[in-house]
């Protein structure tokens, strides 16, 4: 059960994790087809019972490490049992562009009437023509969509709670998403935070309207020093419009843009590298002598001064204040670093310092890691990366203690 009495609060990437919101995969899994997993972003149809064990395994490490795990289902028929959520939850289903006036009003009226629980359930899987509420007269787009079209999308990408939200400090930056498929995510993740009790009163640091920004791009690397990725999902004008607002509300003095490379395997900069302790990450090593950063820092006037660009790993640790940053190289090879990549072997979430959690087919990566002093904790992810997606990219930390 949730510590509702606890604020969360997240200074640094590996500061001990108490608290964490997960997605255990549901019936929008079960919507990804040969036509259309292209398209919802995934690159093979998951089994779906296995993904769910394999999610239930990984969230029981986690408990078993002390950490509180919300789900994020759980949260959202919280969320929608007030009134005024469950009124912005059928606005944020309903495309009255998409349906024409007439089905959307049908919708519409159907979705109000409904309870928490089917409209989270909606919201999450989407809904087909065919599952349309029955109406009165006509309708070209009923007539004209097959009827396991989708009237409303499904969210299979809601597994990956660090992309839509991520909290820096004691406030939420609710992203910015790029990919169409995944838009819809940030009214889901504006309705748990403006309405579920534990969140109701916290602050944001980034509106969901800005320009893009993704939660797998922002790095906490010490209290103050955020490192974000800009590539395929998180822009310049992302990164820059992050920085003006975490420096306004005083939560960070320096803030690194890092250019990755606008490729599927490296979707976001936790694709490229992740802590695994205060001083030290693991990390592509194609990537370590190329990484480049530009760092950001305020001024005076309330405008930012920006610098470089410079060796990532130089910036990052100037910023931190430490002498250097360790890096663990995934795999030991060429073909195995870049395999293991690929297997989001980076991709660790870390419970402390020095213990993080990782896929177990990242043989090598896992025994590096083990090689200098990281204790694995090894999960298997056979279904659930098939979204392009590891450890860290499957949890929003909540709370985590300073280090």
């Amino acid at each position: 059960m949730i510590d509702e009495t606890t604020p969360p609060r997240v200074d640094s990437e590996v500061g001990p994790l108490r608290a964490v919101l997960l997605h255990r995969p549901g019936n929008e899994l079960k919507r990804l087809t040969p036509r259309n997993n292209d398209q919802l972003l995934f690159d093979s149809i998951p089994w779906v019972d296995r993904a769910q064990e394999e999610h239930d395994a990984f969230a029981e490490v986690l408990r078993g490490r002390g950490v509180e795990v919300l789900l994020l289902a759980d949260a959202l028929r919280t969320a929608l049992a007030d009134t005024r959520a469950h009124a912005a939850g059928v606005h944020a289903a309903v495309d009255e562009r998409r349906l024409g006036p007439d089905l959307a009003d049908s919708l519409r009226s159907h979705l109000s009437s409904v309870s928490p629980a089917v409209l989270a359930e909606v919201l999450m899987a989407g809904m087909t023509f065919e599952e349309l509420p029955a109406a009165e007269g006509a309708s070209l787009v009923r007539l004209m969509n097959h009827p396991n079209d989708f009237a409303v999308d499904p969210l299979p990408n809601l597994l990956f709670t660090r992309d839509s939200s991520a909290w820096i400090g004691d406030r939420v930056a609710v992203s910015s998403l790029t990919m169409p498929a995944r838009v819809r995510e940030t009214a889901v993740l504006d309705l748990i935070y403006a309405y579920h009790p534990w969140f109701r009163h916290a602050s944001r640091a980034y509106g969901a309207h800005s320009a893009p920004i993704e939660g797998g791009d922002v790095m906490l690397l010490s209290p103050g020093v955020l490192a974000i990725g800009v590539g395929e999902r998180t822009t310049a004008a992302g990164a820059e419009s992050l920085a003006r607002s975490v420096f306004a509300d005083g939560i960070a003095h320096t803030v690194l843009a890092v250019p990755i490379q606008q490729t599927r395997a490296t979707m976001h900069l936790d694709t490229v590298c992740t802590m695994v302790a205060a001083d030290a990450v693991v990390m592509y090593p194609l990537s370590a002598d190329s990484l480049t950063a530009f760092t950001m820092r305020p001024t005076d006037d309330g405008s930012v001064k920006v610098e470089g660009p410079a060796p990532f790993l130089t910036a990052a640790a100037e910023a931190m204040g430490i002498e250097r940053l360790r890096v663990i190289d995934t795999g030991l090879d060429p073909v195995t670093a870049e395999r293991e990549q690929w297997d989001d072997g980076n991709n660790t979430l870390a419970l402390a310092p020095g213990v993080v959690v990782g896929y177990e087919r990242n043989v090598e990566t896992n025994a590096r890691l083990a090689e200098a002093g990281i204790e694995v904790l090894a999960i298997t992810g056979s279904e659930l990366g098939s979204g392009r997606g590891g450890p860290r990219c499957m949890s929003c930390p909540i709370r985590r203690e300073s280090i």
